[in-house]
């Protein structure tokens, strides 16, 4: 699945054939029998979690015809920490660099509060609602909040938000996937294999069985594999 993934997301970026141009190699994106096929063979590794033979059938094949081709093709440069007056001296805005503030869901959850709000007041006036009604139904939303404070670490709730804005906020749905279409692509090209990915809360929930998390990916640890041989 990952690997079929990085294909599309590829297509998608050049619908075009186009070309990635490497020291020494030349290889292009384009759709071939035999690559596709490499795909399969590289997810069907992956779902087994044979995560050894899937690193080694890509490295194997890197820069043969019917490999993944572009595998680790970036040029990768030494980390050089800069500090603060030499990025200033340099025009560069330290802002930029921090993590962009993204609103959407803050304001979807206080959408989601007012509503609530709205719809209670709405059912104690055309429910006939006594106000010991309304006391024990806010004891016993108070209660699931603390429990899913507690127990999930407001995982429930985040879903429920997350969902809320995949639906309703065309925005947002695409942001997720351009952000973890980045982590994808600029992984493959470092050369380390993308192993699976979720775009959504209740995505990770049926897959992985985890709360508490919006989109993520999840990569071949390499150091890992090797440290465990």
């Amino acid at each position: 699945m990952a690997a079929t993934a990085l294909f599309s997301t590829l297509s998608l970026l050049r619908p075009i054939r186009s070309r990635c141009r490497v020291p020494g190699t030349v290889c292009s994106v384009g759709r071939t029998l035999s690559w596709t096929k490499v795909l399969d063979e590289i997810d069907e590794k992956l779902a087994a979690g044979d995560d050894r033979s899937a690193l080694s059938l890509v490295k194997d094949l890197q820069g043969k015809d019917g490999g993944l081709r572009c595998f680790g093709a970036a040029r990768q440069v030494p980390q050089r920490l800069y500090s603060l007056d030499e990025l200033k001296l340099n025009g560069i805005e330290t802002a930029s660099l921090l993590s962009p503030v993204d609103g959407t869901l803050g304001a979807i959850q206080t959408n989601l509060q007012l509503a609530s709000l709205a719809a209670g007041i709405s059912a104690y006036n055309l429910l006939g609602w006594t106000p010991q009604d309304v006391f024990y139904l806010s004891l016993a939303a108070l209660f699931l909040w603390t429990l899913d404070s507690v127990s999930f670490n407001g995982g429930i709730g985040g879903l429920i938000v997350d969902t809320v804005g995949h639906a309703v906020s065309r925005k947002y749905h695409n942001r997720v996937i351009q952000h973890e279409a980045g982590h994808f692509l600029v992984a493959y090209l470092m050369g380390i294999l993308p192993k699976r990915f979720t775009l959504s809360s209740l995505e990770a929930l049926r897959r992985e069985g985890s709360l508490n998390v919006q989109a993520g990916t999840a990569f071949v640890d390499v150091e890992l594999l090797e440290e465990a041989s």
